[in-house]
């Protein structure tokens, strides 16, 4: 869930076999070279895929739960899927679209304590379906959100806060054109729970998750749960927190099983006529369309040839990727307990893999050591514009870097000056002038160069 650079450049040990049962599908060949490297070079703790193709599902495991532990994590492990939250969503929406509780088109004044925020055109009001395509106007995160705990920065924000900012919100413009939103995702759920008087959660299991036989899928875990979920852990391999969204629950904050996310994957390739396989071919279909060609579903992103549907999600300390091939009966998930977009990348060429395709391991990435007195001489903040920058910190003889506005983030040294990110794929440089003293840097991202000067 975290927007990482989005301010500046635009824009989101051994395999363990574990299959489910029935499976015939065998893809250990061709994925293991591809998951094996995260985990020898330490990028991702632990990592759960599954692969449904054509009916025949199989899941592999590879590292660890628990950092230095003995624990495999398996197709029960449960894990926080953040922004994957939103199809769960869209998928609620659709349910209760069909249901004839709710209509696509309904506004969403209608489900509000005080009116929704105004549009400077007053023949295009917010609806549900703006709300889970991203097309509200909605910015991507409420402008009072200023966590008490940046370690788990939705706990604390309230129901009353969200009124109270929408409330006074003015729109940049009116709806229609697509700008991802937390916080439209998570209204979007906070308003279909109060429509039926009840909690998001429970929602969300009454509806989705227990016709479909997801056991595991929900935000409140029960003890043995609990047992089963993964500690999180950061990019840098240290403990992290679990997050707590109880008031945009909607945009980030259910938990799940590999096993579960396999049975939601089958469910979107179903073409039974059981009462959810409507709704969850509803959320596929395409509504709007970007500049680039890209479009977007109810909660689905969707490829610019249409072929793919995939949606990732990270938090503190997971991350998880999730895609659909229709045409092809293939579906695919990847789960971690390391907050790293590498997941995201690797999720892509297991896709690619499923669908019978040749690919290449992610490049691996290798770190030296530095002089703890060196990382010191490169601390401080490096402006980029005058009301942006990235402010290097160097603690215990590593490098953070923490853009304004976004949070902290370990890099790690492939040189004596070039510094990469695990959770994005970016990188710094540092730039020393003929006498030694570094007063700027490079940030390159999306291959852009971005130079930032530094100012003590």
């Amino acid at each position: 869930m975290p927007s990482l650079f989005k301010n500046i450049i635009a824009a989101c040990g051994l395999a363990l076999a574990v299959s489910a049962p029935a499976a015939a599908l065998d893809l250990h060949g061709q994925i293991d070279p591809l998951a094996q490297p995260l985990i020898e070079d330490e990028v991702a703790v632990g990592i759960v895929i599954g692969v449904v193709r054509k009916g025949e599902t199989q899941i592999l495991a590879y590292g660890e739960t628990v950092k230095g532990g003995d624990t495999a994590p398996d197709g029960d492990t449960i894990y926080e899927i953040g922004s994957t939250t939103k199809v769960f969503t869209a998928a609620l929406l659709a349910e209760m679209a069909q249901a004839g509780l709710v209509k696509l088109d309904d506004p969403l004044a209608k489900f509000l304590p005080d009116e929704a925020p105004a549009s400077p055109d007053e023949n295009t009001p917010i609806t549900l379906e703006h709300l889970a395509t991203h097309t509200s106007g909605l910015p991507r995160l409420p402008g009072n959100l200023r966590p008490a705990d940046p370690a788990n920065p939705y706990a604390d924000y309230s129901t009353e806060q969200l009124f109270g900012f929408l409330e006074k919100h003015k729109l940049q413009r009116p709806p229609g054109t697509y700008e991802y939103s937390n916080l439209g995702m998570g209204l979007l759920g906070q308003v279909l729970a109060r429509h039926r008087e009840t909690t998001y959660d429970d929602l969300l299991v009454k509806r989705v998750c227990q016709p479909l036989g997801l056991g595991d899928t929900r935000i409140t875990l029960s003890e043995e749960q609990q047992k089963r979920l993964a500690p999180p852990y950061d990019a840098g391999f240290s403990p992290a927190k679990n997050w707590d969204l109880p008031t945009l629950a909607g945009a980030g904050a259910v938990r799940s099983s590999c096993r579960d996310m396999l049975m939601f994957l089958e469910a979107n390739l179903a073409e039974d006529e059981a009462p959810l396989t409507g709704a969850l071919r509803l959320t596929q279909e395409k509504r709007h369309t970007m500049e680039n060609g890209s479009a977007i579903g109810l909660g689905w992103h969707i490829t610019p040839d249409g072929a793919v549907l995939e949606h990732n999600g990270m938090t503190g300390g997971y991350h998880s990727y999730l895609a659909l091939v229709p045409d092809r009966k293939i579906g695919v998930v990847v789960l971690s307990n390391t907050a790293t977009m590498k997941i995201t990348e690797l999720g892509g060429l297991v896709r690619r893999v499923a669908c019978g395709e040749e690919v290449k391991p992610l490049p691996r990435r290798k770190t030296v050591a530095i002089d703890p007195e060196t990382l010191k001489s490169y601390a401080g903040f490096y402006a980029i514009t005058p009301q942006f920058g990235l402010a290097v910190t160097a603690e215990g003889g590593t490098l953070w870097v923490e853009p304004t506005g976004q949070p902290k983030l370990q890099v790690f040294p492939e040189s004596q000056t070039k510094f990469f990110f695990r959770v994005v794929e970016a990188e710094i440089a540092f730039q020393p002038d003929d006498d030694g003293k570094v007063n700027r840097l490079i940030l390159r991202q999306s291959g852009r160069e971005l130079e930032a000067t530094r100012r003590e």
